[in-house]
């Protein structure tokens, strides 16, 4: 038996170098052709999960009240509110992009500005192709698109008019051009991620491991992530003191937690409990593809591993596990749970589980909003300019006298306004409440025991007028409308 290298390999080598040059094209463009057929069916499956549901709520943000933070001001801007947001919780370049689609509008309007992010969504996928593309292959492209275009979290945020999918797309244009040694396109694209939310400035520390030893093309990368940022949000810098105040607040507050994660787990455990939230079984797949990632330590492995190191890191900071917050982690898990060929069929057979869960998610949003059957009954049985009560996640009211509840939090003081009777002191007629709140309230009444008792003084003493919870033709929270007896 000849050994490997010997003469007795070299007709096969022979013939593997002299397939004709026409034959190897044929075989090139079948494969590009096979290629473009798979990329074209995820992308088709990914239209149907996001279009499906989309005109949920409408036209009010119920399924994000982030909505009506980003929205309103992109309407107002091209109905003479100028350029300026005022507003920087969040940087300004999803405003500046949902603007021109609210032109038309008479009134904010969420489907088109969710519209726009359906088709940011469909570009995740598509860049997430290109990324596992450019990193390990065709195997690893199918895979990665695949898993992006059924992820559950973000199918849903593809519904939603925020900033979340947007910075998805963001870091997979991103580490894709650092993998094809883009150093400066991806500077651009670093920059334009921070446009869209405070962080994508961790895109830096892949930037810096792509760019290691080309130190010059590294400070020209960094020099155009900072222009983006500064083009993409021009009045950051004109009111620097008041934006740089509201990114802190907000940051403070993720860390101090919010309502509902008073019983969550430590940040490593709840975090990855979103992570399978969104991926199932999937996400075991990628955390292989990483540790062979780290054990190998290729350009692609160094470039997509610290991005997920150094962002998972920085959660751990955080005491609000939002399922969001993972979303910047699904393209390079995704491209990473393709990274090993031998797992690929495998890997694909398991989307069946996030599949099926967005499915799921997808039916719920084709029914109509307990909370939009409860704004109806209002509009019909509460008399026009009563002084009403509301909880925030609940419809805004026209016509009436409105009286809105703050939310509580960890680190919020107590609203005054949640006691019968100041309310019933203020005139308060009509009181709606919601399980999008109230759940979570009752959930931990010691830490919020003056807002628990609210709710028992309410149901104790106030005639419940009208009450909807999910069931049926209806979902989302219960929500109840408490008529005060003074």
């Amino acid at each position: 038996m000849a050994r490997p290298g010997s003469v007795a390999e070299a007709p096969a080598v022979e013939a593997v170098r002299s397939e004709p040059v026409g034959a190897r094209r044929a075989r090139l463009r079948g494969w590009a052709l096979v290629g473009a057929a798979a990329l074209v069916a995820v992308l088709g499956i990914a239209a149907a999960l996001r279009f499906v549901g989309i005109e949920y709520g409408t036209p009010f943000a119920l399924l994000s009240p982030d909505e009506a933070s980003i929205v309103p001001r992109a309407w107002l801007m091209v109905h003479g509110g100028g350029a300026d947001p005022h507003w920087f919780d969040y940087p300004g370049l999803l405003i500046y992009l949902l603007a021109p689609f609210q032109a038309w509008q008479a009134e904010p309007t969420y489907l088109d500005a969710r519209l726009l992010i359906v088709f940011i969504g469909l570009g995740t996928v598509a860049a997430s192709w290109w990324l596992g593309l450019r990193a390990y292959g065709r195997a690893a492209a199918v895979v990665a698109a695949a898993v992006v275009a059924v992820e559950t979290t973000h199918v849903a945020y593809s519904h939603m008019a925020v900033t979340d999918v947007p910075l998805t797309l963001a870091v997979a244009v991103a580490l894709a051009l650092m993998v094809t040694g883009r150093i400066e396109l991806a500077g651009l694209a670093v920059g334009l991620a921070c446009g869209v939310k405070y962080p994508g400035v961790f895109l830096l520390v892949p930037l810096v491991v792509a760019a290691w030893g080309r130190w010059r093309r590294l400070a020209i990368a960094a020099v155009i992530a900072a222009a983006a940022f500064v083009a993409s949000n021009p009045f950051f810098f004109v009111h620097a003191g008041q934006a740089f105040g509201d990114a802190w607040r907000v940051q403070r507050l993720a860390q101090r937690g919010w309502l509902g994660f008073e019983h969550d787990s430590v940040a490593p455990i709840a975090f990855l409990d979103r992570l399978w939230t969104g991926f199932g079984p999937v996400l075991a797949v990628a955390v292989i593809g990483l540790g062979v990632a780290l054990v190998r330590r290729r350009r692609s492995d160094l470039i997509l591993a610290s991005f997920v190191l150094v962002y998972f890191a920085s959660l751990m900071t955080l005491d609000a596990h939002f399922s969001r917050y993972v979303l910047p982690l699904v393209p390079p898990l995704a491209v990473l749970a393709g990274r090993l060929r031998a797992l690929v069929p495998v890997t694909l057979v398991l989307l069946a589980f996030p599949l099926v869960w967005s499915i799921q998610d997808d039916i719920r949003l084709t029914r109509t909003d307990t909370r939009i059957r409860a704004h109806t009954w209002i509009e019909r049985h509460v008399p026009h300019g009563a002084r009403v009560a509301v909880e925030p996640s609940t419809p805004a009211l026209t016509g009436f006298r409105v009286l809105q509840l703050e939310l509580p939090g960890p680190q919020s003081r107590l609203d005054p306004n949640r006691s019968v009777p100041r309310l019933e002191q203020a005139g308060v007629r009509y009181v709606v409440v919601t399980g999008a709140v109230a759940d979570r309230v009752l959930r931990a009444p010691s830490r919020y025991p003056a807002e628990a008792r609210f709710y028992d003084a309410l149901a104790a003493g106030a005639r419940r007028a009208y009450y909807a919870r999910p069931g049926g033709d209806l979902s989302g929270p219960w929500i109840a409308v408490y008529r005060l007896y003074s």
